[in-house]
Protein backbone atom coordinates (compact mmCIF):
# COMPACT_ATOMS: atom_id res chain seq x y z
CA UNK A 1 0.00 0.00 0.00
CA UNK A 2 0.78 3.72 -1.10
CA UNK A 3 0.97 4.39 3.21
CA UNK A 4 3.21 1.68 3.90
CA UNK A 5 5.56 2.98 1.41
CA UNK A 6 4.97 0.39 -1.14
CA UNK A 7 2.84 -0.10 -4.35
CA UNK A 8 1.25 -3.11 -5.97
CA UNK A 9 1.71 -3.39 -9.57
CA UNK A 10 -1.91 -2.08 -10.26
CA UNK A 11 -1.20 1.16 -8.20
CA UNK A 12 1.91 1.57 -10.37
CA UNK A 13 -0.44 0.58 -13.52
CA UNK A 14 -2.48 3.45 -12.18
CA UNK A 15 -0.31 6.15 -11.70
CA UNK A 16 1.46 5.74 -14.74
CA UNK A 17 -1.36 5.58 -16.92
CA UNK A 18 -0.17 2.28 -18.59
CA UNK A 19 -1.60 -1.42 -18.71
CA UNK A 20 -0.37 -4.26 -16.78
CA UNK A 21 1.48 -5.73 -19.34
CA UNK A 22 3.22 -2.90 -19.91
CA UNK A 23 4.20 -2.61 -16.80
CA UNK A 24 4.98 -6.10 -16.64
CA UNK A 25 7.13 -5.98 -20.18
CA UNK A 26 9.01 -3.39 -18.31
CA UNK A 27 9.57 -4.93 -15.22
CA UNK A 28 11.18 -7.86 -17.10
CA UNK A 29 13.41 -6.07 -18.75
CA UNK A 30 14.91 -4.25 -15.44
CA UNK A 31 13.61 -0.88 -16.95
CA UNK A 32 11.91 0.07 -13.43
CA UNK A 33 13.11 -1.00 -9.49
CA UNK A 34 11.37 -3.34 -8.33
CA UNK A 35 11.67 -6.37 -5.83
CA UNK A 36 9.14 -9.63 -5.85
CA UNK A 37 7.74 -10.61 -2.38
CA UNK A 38 7.58 -14.00 -2.83
CA UNK A 39 4.01 -15.27 -2.81
CA UNK A 40 2.52 -11.87 -2.74
CA UNK A 41 4.11 -10.81 -6.49
CA UNK A 42 6.08 -7.32 -7.69
CA UNK A 43 6.19 -4.62 -5.40
CA UNK A 44 7.91 -1.15 -5.83
CA UNK A 45 9.38 0.50 -3.03
CA UNK A 46 7.83 4.26 -2.66
CA UNK A 47 11.57 5.56 -2.23
CA UNK A 48 13.11 4.29 -5.00
CA UNK A 49 9.81 4.78 -7.33
CA UNK A 50 10.68 8.49 -6.03
CA UNK A 51 14.23 8.19 -7.26
CA UNK A 52 13.15 6.94 -10.56
CA UNK A 53 10.83 9.78 -10.96
CA UNK A 54 13.12 12.31 -10.09
CA UNK A 55 15.86 10.77 -12.69
CA UNK A 56 13.06 11.26 -14.88
CA UNK A 57 11.48 14.40 -13.64
CA UNK A 58 11.26 15.85 -17.79
CA UNK A 59 9.31 12.80 -17.95
CA UNK A 60 7.45 11.69 -15.49
CA UNK A 61 5.63 9.00 -17.59
CA UNK A 62 8.84 7.36 -18.46
CA UNK A 63 7.10 3.92 -18.86
CA UNK A 64 4.69 5.14 -21.48
CA UNK A 65 7.45 7.39 -22.98
CA UNK A 66 9.80 4.43 -23.53
CA UNK A 67 7.27 1.96 -24.89
CA UNK A 68 5.66 4.52 -26.97
CA UNK A 69 9.55 4.86 -28.61
CA UNK A 70 9.56 1.43 -29.52
CA UNK A 71 6.25 -0.16 -30.65
CA UNK A 72 4.02 1.93 -28.86
CA UNK A 73 2.10 4.09 -31.59
CA UNK A 74 -0.45 6.93 -30.80
CA UNK A 75 -3.12 4.66 -32.66
CA UNK A 76 -2.35 1.94 -30.42
CA UNK A 77 -2.42 4.11 -27.77
CA UNK A 78 -5.74 5.25 -28.31
CA UNK A 79 -6.86 1.74 -28.87
CA UNK A 80 -6.47 0.70 -24.95
CA UNK A 81 -6.60 3.88 -23.15
CA UNK A 82 -9.87 6.08 -25.09
CA UNK A 83 -12.46 5.79 -22.60
CA UNK A 84 -15.62 4.44 -24.21
CA UNK A 85 -17.36 5.47 -20.36
CA UNK A 86 -16.36 9.08 -21.69
CA UNK A 87 -17.62 9.23 -25.45
CA UNK A 88 -13.79 7.83 -26.23
CA UNK A 89 -13.24 10.81 -29.34
CA UNK A 90 -15.89 13.54 -29.45
CA UNK A 91 -16.74 15.46 -32.37
CA UNK A 92 -18.58 18.77 -32.03
CA UNK A 93 -18.63 22.20 -34.27
CA UNK A 94 -16.00 23.55 -31.74
CA UNK A 95 -13.55 20.86 -32.85
CA UNK A 96 -12.18 17.12 -31.31
CA UNK A 97 -12.02 16.02 -27.96
CA UNK A 98 -10.14 12.62 -26.84
CA UNK A 99 -10.88 11.20 -23.34
CA UNK A 100 -8.80 9.29 -21.53
CA UNK A 101 -9.84 7.64 -18.42
CA UNK A 102 -6.82 10.44 -16.56
CA UNK A 103 -8.06 13.47 -18.77
CA UNK A 104 -9.23 14.58 -22.10
CA UNK A 105 -6.85 16.76 -25.02
CA UNK A 106 -8.79 18.47 -27.05
CA UNK A 107 -8.57 20.43 -30.27
CA UNK A 108 -10.32 24.15 -30.80
CA UNK A 109 -9.90 27.17 -33.51
CA UNK A 110 -8.53 30.76 -31.99
CA UNK A 111 -10.17 33.54 -33.08
CA UNK A 112 -7.75 34.35 -35.77
CA UNK A 113 -8.49 31.02 -37.26
CA UNK A 114 -5.15 29.32 -35.80
CA UNK A 115 -5.27 25.59 -34.44
CA UNK A 116 -4.27 25.12 -30.57
CA UNK A 117 -4.08 22.35 -28.19
CA UNK A 118 -5.99 22.13 -24.86
CA UNK A 119 -6.01 19.49 -21.88
CA UNK A 120 -8.30 18.64 -19.08
CA UNK A 121 -8.23 16.72 -15.65
CA UNK A 122 -8.71 16.94 -12.57
CA UNK A 123 -6.43 18.26 -9.36
CA UNK A 124 -7.51 16.79 -6.69
CA UNK A 125 -11.04 17.32 -6.73
CA UNK A 126 -10.57 20.71 -8.92
CA UNK A 127 -10.91 21.04 -12.51
CA UNK A 128 -7.78 22.55 -14.49
CA UNK A 129 -8.23 23.19 -18.19
CA UNK A 130 -5.46 25.15 -20.05
CA UNK A 131 -3.98 25.25 -23.24
CA UNK A 132 -0.61 23.76 -24.09
CA UNK A 133 1.04 26.69 -25.85
CA UNK A 134 3.82 25.56 -28.41
CA UNK A 135 1.86 22.30 -29.10
CA UNK A 136 2.14 21.27 -32.88
CA UNK A 137 0.32 17.89 -32.56
CA UNK A 138 -2.02 15.81 -30.11
CA UNK A 139 0.97 13.56 -29.15
CA UNK A 140 2.48 16.91 -27.43
CA UNK A 141 -0.53 17.91 -25.45
CA UNK A 142 -0.93 13.83 -24.53
CA UNK A 143 2.81 14.55 -22.97
CA UNK A 144 2.06 17.29 -21.18
CA UNK A 145 -1.39 15.83 -20.03
CA UNK A 146 1.07 12.91 -18.28
CA UNK A 147 3.57 14.87 -16.64
CA UNK A 148 0.54 17.36 -14.92
CA UNK A 149 -1.77 14.45 -13.87
CA UNK A 150 1.68 12.62 -12.76
CA UNK A 151 3.02 15.51 -10.78
CA UNK A 152 -0.83 16.30 -9.27
CA UNK A 153 -0.46 12.30 -8.06
CA UNK A 154 2.62 12.78 -6.66
CA UNK A 155 1.28 16.15 -4.53
CA UNK A 156 -1.55 13.90 -3.53
CA UNK A 157 0.11 11.07 -1.97
CA UNK A 158 3.54 12.81 -0.56
CA UNK A 159 5.52 11.84 -3.59
CA UNK A 160 8.63 14.15 -4.07
CA UNK A 161 7.72 17.01 -6.58
CA UNK A 162 10.70 18.42 -9.07
CA UNK A 163 12.63 21.35 -7.64
CA UNK A 164 10.90 24.33 -8.54
CA UNK A 165 13.66 27.51 -9.98
CA UNK A 166 14.35 30.23 -7.66
CA UNK A 167 11.16 31.61 -5.47
CA UNK A 168 11.40 35.52 -6.68
CA UNK A 169 10.29 38.85 -5.20
CA UNK A 170 7.05 39.77 -7.37
CA UNK A 171 8.40 43.01 -8.52
CA UNK A 172 11.35 40.89 -9.81
CA UNK A 173 9.49 38.27 -11.95
CA UNK A 174 6.99 41.27 -12.77
CA UNK A 175 9.92 42.71 -14.70
CA UNK A 176 10.56 39.26 -16.65
CA UNK A 177 7.31 39.07 -17.31
CA UNK A 178 7.22 42.25 -19.02
CA UNK A 179 10.62 41.91 -20.87
CA UNK A 180 10.30 38.08 -21.74
CA UNK A 181 6.51 37.73 -22.64
CA UNK A 182 4.20 41.00 -22.42
CA UNK A 183 6.63 43.43 -24.89
CA UNK A 184 7.11 39.75 -27.05
CA UNK A 185 3.41 38.83 -27.94
CA UNK A 186 1.08 41.24 -27.31
CA UNK A 187 -0.18 44.43 -29.07
CA UNK A 188 1.36 47.68 -27.71
CA UNK A 189 -1.98 48.92 -26.21
CA UNK A 190 -2.06 45.46 -23.85
CA UNK A 191 1.55 45.97 -22.73
CA UNK A 192 0.87 49.62 -22.05
CA UNK A 193 -2.15 48.27 -19.76
CA UNK A 194 0.16 45.71 -17.99
CA UNK A 195 2.39 48.37 -17.06
CA UNK A 196 -0.17 50.71 -15.96
CA UNK A 197 -1.48 47.52 -13.84
CA UNK A 198 1.85 46.30 -12.55
CA UNK A 199 2.16 50.01 -11.08
CA UNK A 200 -0.34 48.88 -8.95
CA UNK A 201 0.09 45.46 -8.27
CA UNK A 202 3.88 45.76 -7.49
CA UNK A 203 2.54 48.69 -4.66
CA UNK A 204 0.58 46.09 -3.18
CA UNK A 205 2.54 42.42 -3.55
CA UNK A 206 5.96 44.21 -3.70
CA UNK A 207 7.46 42.90 -0.50
CA UNK A 208 5.64 39.02 -1.39
CA UNK A 209 7.50 35.75 -3.14
CA UNK A 210 5.40 34.37 -6.27
CA UNK A 211 4.71 31.31 -3.63
CA UNK A 212 2.96 33.57 -0.84
CA UNK A 213 0.59 34.94 -2.90
CA UNK A 214 -2.50 33.38 -1.58
CA UNK A 215 -5.60 33.53 -2.58
CA UNK A 216 -6.44 35.76 0.82
CA UNK A 217 -3.79 38.41 -0.59
CA UNK A 218 -5.53 38.30 -3.81
CA UNK A 219 -8.64 39.41 -2.06
CA UNK A 220 -7.61 41.67 0.05
CA UNK A 221 -5.90 43.36 -2.86
CA UNK A 222 -9.78 43.32 -4.45
CA UNK A 223 -10.86 45.42 -1.82
CA UNK A 224 -8.15 47.87 -1.23
CA UNK A 225 -8.45 48.97 -5.10
CA UNK A 226 -12.22 48.82 -5.46
CA UNK A 227 -12.50 51.56 -2.83
CA UNK A 228 -10.60 53.59 -5.01
CA UNK A 229 -11.19 52.78 -8.19
CA UNK A 230 -14.06 51.25 -10.32
CA UNK A 231 -14.92 47.51 -11.04
CA UNK A 232 -13.75 47.29 -14.50
CA UNK A 233 -10.27 48.97 -13.53
CA UNK A 234 -10.08 46.05 -10.98
CA UNK A 235 -10.90 43.76 -13.30
CA UNK A 236 -7.57 44.59 -16.10
CA UNK A 237 -5.50 44.15 -13.03
CA UNK A 238 -6.59 40.91 -12.12
CA UNK A 239 -6.24 40.36 -15.81
CA UNK A 240 -3.24 40.69 -15.72
CA UNK A 241 -1.78 39.75 -12.36
CA UNK A 242 -3.81 35.99 -13.54
CA UNK A 243 -1.58 36.68 -17.01
CA UNK A 244 1.84 37.37 -14.68
CA UNK A 245 1.38 34.19 -12.50
CA UNK A 246 0.15 31.75 -15.13
CA UNK A 247 3.93 32.33 -16.82
CA UNK A 248 5.19 32.05 -12.86
CA UNK A 249 3.66 28.35 -13.71
CA UNK A 250 4.66 27.67 -16.83
CA UNK A 251 8.18 28.64 -16.56
CA UNK A 252 8.78 26.26 -13.41
CA UNK A 253 8.42 29.22 -10.62
CA UNK A 254 4.96 28.34 -8.90
CA UNK A 255 2.81 25.19 -8.36
CA UNK A 256 -0.38 26.24 -9.18
CA UNK A 257 -1.72 30.41 -9.98
CA UNK A 258 -3.89 30.77 -6.90
CA UNK A 259 -6.08 34.22 -8.65
CA UNK A 260 -9.32 31.80 -8.82
CA UNK A 261 -11.81 34.53 -7.62
CA UNK A 262 -14.38 36.15 -10.14
CA UNK A 263 -14.20 38.79 -12.11
CA UNK A 264 -16.01 42.21 -10.54
CA UNK A 265 -19.32 42.60 -12.07
CA UNK A 266 -19.38 45.71 -13.95
CA UNK A 267 -22.23 48.36 -15.01
CA UNK A 268 -23.62 47.67 -18.75
CA UNK A 269 -21.66 50.29 -20.64
CA UNK A 270 -23.79 53.54 -21.95
CA UNK A 271 -22.81 53.93 -25.56
CA UNK A 272 -24.09 57.18 -26.96
CA UNK A 273 -25.68 57.01 -29.93
CA UNK A 274 -25.35 60.51 -31.64
CA UNK A 275 -28.49 62.27 -33.88
CA UNK A 276 -28.71 63.19 -37.40
CA UNK A 277 -28.55 66.55 -36.28
CA UNK A 278 -26.20 66.52 -33.29
CA UNK A 279 -23.24 64.21 -36.80
CA UNK A 280 -24.46 68.20 -38.65
CA UNK A 281 -23.41 70.19 -35.55
CA UNK A 282 -20.06 68.22 -34.88
CA UNK A 283 -18.83 67.60 -38.75
CA UNK A 284 -19.67 71.54 -39.18
CA UNK A 285 -17.81 72.97 -36.03
CA UNK A 286 -15.06 70.06 -36.66
CA UNK A 287 -11.35 71.13 -37.99
CA UNK A 288 -10.87 70.39 -41.83
CA UNK A 289 -8.67 67.57 -41.13
CA UNK A 290 -10.81 66.52 -37.76
CA UNK A 291 -13.87 66.47 -40.36
CA UNK A 292 -12.01 64.25 -42.89
CA UNK A 293 -11.37 61.54 -40.17
CA UNK A 294 -14.82 61.62 -38.57
CA UNK A 295 -16.07 61.62 -42.42
CA UNK A 296 -14.46 57.92 -42.90
CA UNK A 297 -15.66 56.54 -39.10
CA UNK A 298 -19.24 57.35 -39.68
CA UNK A 299 -18.73 55.94 -43.15
CA UNK A 300 -17.36 52.76 -42.68
CA UNK A 301 -17.88 52.12 -38.37
CA UNK A 302 -13.77 51.94 -37.87
CA UNK A 303 -12.54 51.77 -34.83
CA UNK A 304 -10.39 54.84 -34.40
CA UNK A 305 -7.09 53.31 -34.28
CA UNK A 306 -7.96 51.58 -37.18
CA UNK A 307 -8.58 54.80 -39.05
CA UNK A 308 -5.49 56.01 -37.37
CA UNK A 309 -3.02 53.42 -38.92
CA UNK A 310 -4.63 53.36 -42.16
CA UNK A 311 -1.81 53.46 -45.14
CA UNK A 312 -2.27 53.90 -48.95
CA UNK A 313 -1.75 50.09 -49.21
CA UNK A 314 -4.76 49.33 -47.77
CA UNK A 315 -7.08 51.03 -49.78
CA UNK A 316 -8.03 50.01 -53.33
CA UNK A 317 -9.83 52.41 -55.57
CA UNK A 318 -10.64 49.93 -58.34
CA UNK A 319 -12.54 47.56 -56.18
CA UNK A 320 -13.80 50.38 -53.39
CA UNK A 321 -12.58 48.33 -50.31
CA UNK A 322 -10.38 49.50 -47.10
CA UNK A 323 -8.38 46.74 -45.81
CA UNK A 324 -7.67 46.31 -41.99
CA UNK A 325 -4.93 44.50 -41.03
CA UNK A 326 -5.57 41.55 -38.11
CA UNK A 327 -2.36 43.57 -36.84
CA UNK A 328 -4.56 46.71 -36.43
CA UNK A 329 -7.56 45.21 -35.55
CA UNK A 330 -8.71 44.76 -32.24
CA UNK A 331 -10.09 41.45 -32.39
CA UNK A 332 -6.78 40.31 -34.22
CA UNK A 333 -9.05 39.22 -37.94
CA UNK A 334 -8.32 41.21 -40.90
CA UNK A 335 -11.26 42.03 -42.78
CA UNK A 336 -12.07 44.32 -45.53
CA UNK A 337 -14.81 46.99 -45.86
CA UNK A 338 -16.22 48.69 -48.93
CA UNK A 339 -16.15 52.43 -49.12
CA UNK A 340 -19.06 54.37 -49.70
CA UNK A 341 -19.58 57.02 -52.40
CA UNK A 342 -19.05 59.28 -49.64
CA UNK A 343 -16.11 57.98 -48.65
CA UNK A 344 -14.74 57.62 -51.80
CA UNK A 345 -14.61 60.98 -52.46
CA UNK A 346 -13.02 62.01 -48.36
CA UNK A 347 -10.15 59.30 -49.38
CA UNK A 348 -9.34 60.60 -53.16
CA UNK A 349 -9.74 64.51 -52.33
CA UNK A 350 -6.92 63.08 -49.33
CA UNK A 351 -4.95 61.32 -51.86
CA UNK A 352 -4.62 64.05 -54.07
CA UNK A 353 -2.33 65.73 -51.46
CA UNK A 354 -0.91 63.24 -49.70
CA UNK A 355 2.96 63.00 -49.20
CA UNK A 356 3.19 59.71 -47.48
CA UNK A 357 2.23 56.68 -47.04
CA UNK A 358 -0.40 57.41 -44.65
CA UNK A 359 -3.83 58.21 -45.04
CA UNK A 360 -4.19 60.61 -41.78
CA UNK A 361 -0.79 62.78 -41.62
CA UNK A 362 -0.89 65.66 -39.54
CA UNK A 363 -1.13 68.98 -42.26
CA UNK A 364 2.36 69.72 -44.35
CA UNK A 365 4.10 66.49 -42.90
CA UNK A 366 4.42 62.78 -43.50
CA UNK A 367 3.65 62.10 -40.44
CA UNK A 368 0.88 59.90 -39.34
CA UNK A 369 -1.84 61.67 -37.23
CA UNK A 370 -1.66 59.62 -33.57
CA UNK A 371 -4.92 61.21 -31.56
CA UNK A 372 -7.86 63.34 -32.54
CA UNK A 373 -8.79 63.40 -28.60
CA UNK A 374 -8.25 66.58 -27.80
CA UNK A 375 -10.02 68.38 -31.01
CA UNK A 376 -12.74 65.61 -31.07
CA UNK A 377 -13.69 67.25 -27.47
CA UNK A 378 -13.18 70.82 -28.90
CA UNK A 379 -15.43 70.36 -32.03
CA UNK A 380 -17.89 68.53 -29.07
CA UNK A 381 -17.94 71.39 -27.01
CA UNK A 382 -18.38 74.11 -30.03
CA UNK A 383 -21.45 72.05 -31.37
CA UNK A 384 -23.16 71.65 -27.49
CA UNK A 385 -22.45 67.59 -27.49
CA UNK A 386 -21.99 66.39 -24.13
CA UNK A 387 -21.46 62.51 -23.07
CA UNK A 388 -19.88 61.61 -27.01
CA UNK A 389 -16.72 59.40 -27.20
CA UNK A 390 -14.81 58.73 -30.28
CA UNK A 391 -16.28 55.55 -30.26
CA UNK A 392 -19.62 57.10 -30.23
CA UNK A 393 -19.42 57.65 -34.08
CA UNK A 394 -18.72 53.56 -34.52
CA UNK A 395 -21.72 52.63 -32.26
CA UNK A 396 -23.90 55.33 -33.86
CA UNK A 397 -22.82 54.45 -37.74
CA UNK A 398 -23.36 50.66 -36.45
CA UNK A 399 -26.91 51.38 -34.92
CA UNK A 400 -27.90 53.19 -38.35
CA UNK A 401 -26.95 50.17 -40.35
CA UNK A 402 -29.06 47.74 -37.68
CA UNK A 403 -32.28 50.51 -37.92
CA UNK A 404 -31.93 50.28 -41.91
CA UNK A 405 -32.65 46.89 -41.66
CA UNK A 406 -29.50 45.59 -42.83
CA UNK A 407 -28.78 42.02 -40.97
CA UNK A 408 -26.72 41.17 -38.34
CA UNK A 409 -24.39 39.05 -39.78
CA UNK A 410 -23.52 41.91 -42.79
CA UNK A 411 -22.88 44.53 -39.56
CA UNK A 412 -20.74 42.07 -38.01
CA UNK A 413 -18.56 41.76 -40.94
CA UNK A 414 -18.31 45.38 -41.27
CA UNK A 415 -17.37 45.88 -37.58
CA UNK A 416 -14.93 43.33 -37.38
CA UNK A 417 -16.90 41.58 -34.35
CA UNK A 418 -15.78 37.77 -33.29
CA UNK A 419 -19.40 36.85 -32.57
CA UNK A 420 -22.72 37.93 -32.93
CA UNK A 421 -23.31 38.75 -29.97
CA UNK A 422 -21.17 41.56 -29.58
CA UNK A 423 -23.26 43.13 -32.72
CA UNK A 424 -26.22 42.54 -30.89
CA UNK A 425 -25.30 45.20 -28.39
CA UNK A 426 -26.11 47.99 -31.53
CA UNK A 427 -29.63 46.51 -32.31
CA UNK A 428 -31.85 48.88 -30.55
CA UNK A 429 -35.49 48.09 -30.71
CA UNK A 430 -37.41 51.50 -31.73
CA UNK A 431 -40.99 52.12 -31.30
CA UNK A 432 -41.03 52.75 -35.20
CA UNK A 433 -38.98 49.67 -35.91
CA UNK A 434 -41.28 47.53 -33.53
CA UNK A 435 -44.43 48.79 -35.39
CA UNK A 436 -43.12 48.47 -38.93
CA UNK A 437 -42.18 44.56 -37.81
CA UNK A 438 -46.18 43.82 -36.61
CA UNK A 439 -47.19 45.02 -40.23
CA UNK A 440 -44.84 43.07 -41.97
CA UNK A 441 -46.92 39.79 -40.44
CA UNK A 442 -50.26 41.06 -42.06
CA UNK A 443 -48.62 42.53 -45.15
CA UNK A 444 -50.37 40.58 -47.58
CA UNK A 445 -54.21 40.91 -45.94
CA UNK A 446 -55.73 38.90 -49.28
CA UNK A 447 -56.39 35.89 -46.47
CA UNK A 448 -57.89 38.15 -43.60
CA UNK A 449 -61.91 37.94 -43.73
CA UNK A 450 -63.40 41.36 -43.13
CA UNK A 451 -63.65 42.26 -39.46
CA UNK A 452 -66.62 44.76 -39.16
CA UNK A 453 -67.15 45.52 -35.64
CA UNK A 454 -70.99 45.91 -36.10
CA UNK A 455 -71.02 42.31 -37.57
CA UNK A 456 -70.10 41.16 -34.25
CA UNK A 457 -72.88 43.11 -32.48
CA UNK A 458 -70.54 45.16 -30.61
CA UNK A 459 -71.58 48.64 -30.36
CA UNK A 460 -69.62 51.45 -32.49
CA UNK A 461 -70.00 53.99 -29.86
CA UNK A 462 -68.33 52.08 -27.10
CA UNK A 463 -64.73 51.55 -29.08
CA UNK A 464 -62.04 53.20 -28.31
Amino acid sequence: MIEDGVLTVKELSSYLKASLSTVYRMVEAGEIPHVRAGRLGIRFRRQEVDEWLARNSSKPNALIENALKTDFALERYDRIFLSPNKGGLKMSPKGKTWNYPFGSVYLRQTKSGKERWYIYYRDQGKRVRKAVRGAQSRADALKVLQVEVSDSFRGKHGFKKPERKEDLLFEAFGKEFLELYSRVNRKPKTVQSHENSMKHLVGFFKSKRLSEITPEQVARYIAERRARVSASTVNRELSCLKCILNRAVEWGRLDTNPVRVKKLKEPEPKDRILTDEEIKRLLQAAAPHLRQVLMVLLGTAMRKNEALLLKWKDVDFRKGFIYVGAADSKSGRSRKIPMSSLVNEVLLSLRQGSKGEWVFSKPGTKTNLKSIRRSFATACREAGISGATLHSLRHSAASKMVESGIDLVTVKEILGHATIQMTMRYAHPTPENMRRAVETLVKNREFVPAVSPQAEGFPVSGLN
